[in-house]
């Protein structure tokens, strides 16, 4: 798929974790007018100080907007089309949320079917539900390829091997315990068919998925940065991991 068309994109998809930017954008607000009233007062490092911090807090709004909104879509669009599919995959998206990532999938698919599966938590997604991703599959003419579930990836209701590629975008690094993580990637593993692969890209605790996937036998895993485009902050960069089930 070519940025072109990555543009002519016709759903909504909300912003991650919301609560974040909020958060980050109060920040840099109350730093800015305390950087005045420090100014007033004659405090002159002090409000350089206050400003150069406000600037930073601002700068990680605006990446971690962009991230949101564009970049991710923009690096999922280059990593399906990396992968190759020819069309007739079943395919398992983790966390799927308002279902960017699983419309980008389905776009791949005309033969195939993509799966997407999340308890559509509204904290880690600005107006996620079922509902939502439904819209959005509607919206981008995919929605007879596109099937929705309502699950947990840490038991996930399908069969062993049902599934020829499993992505999951920003999703895992959710579950608070490292076990329960583990767990999720286990589940990822056993509904791969064998010779299927893997795609997991989050802002936390890759590391930790690429050597639990090289435990459990998995072949070809590579983790790697998705590039300044996909950071919702300097501290906060987004790393892909990626495998292979062995035949």
């Amino acid at each position: 798929m070519t940025s072109r068309a990555h543009s002519r994109r016709r759903g909504s998809y909300g912003l991650d974790a919301p609560g974040v930017l909020l958060a980050l954008s109060a920040g840099g607000a109350l730093l800015l007018a305390a950087a005045h009233k420090a100014r007033e007062h004659a405090l002159g490092l002090v409000a350089v100080l206050l400003a150069l911090a406000a600037l930073g807090l601002l700068a990680t709004s605006a990446s971690y907007l962009y991230t949101s909104r564009r970049g991710k879509l923009r690096a999922w669009t280059r990593v399906l089309a990396g992968l190759g599919l020819v069309g007739d995959e079943r395919v398992l998206d983790l966390g799927c949320g308002r279902g960017a990532v699983l419309v980008l999938a389905a776009r791949l698919l005309p033969r195939g079917r993509a799966t997407g599966l999340d308890l559509w938590s509204r904290s880690d997604q600005s107006g996620n539900g079922e509902a939502a991703a439904r819209r959005n599959a509607i919206r981008e003419g995919v929605e007879d390829r596109v099937e929705l579930r309502t699950g947990d990836m840490r038991s996930l209701p399908f069969a062993d091997g049902a599934y020829d590629l499993v992505l999951s975008s920003l999703a895992i690094h959710n579950i608070p315990r490292p076990s329960e993580r583990a767990a999720a990637i286990d589940e990822a593993v056993r509904v791969l068919r064998p010779g299927g692969r893997l795609a997991i890209a989050d802002i936390l605790h890759t590391a930790e998925y690429a050597r639990q996937l090289q435990g459990r036998g998995l072949s070809e895993v590579r983790e790697r940065s998705l590039g300044p485009g996909c950071w919702f902050g300097p501290w906060m960069a987004t790393r892909l991991v990626t495998a292979r089930k062995a035949s």
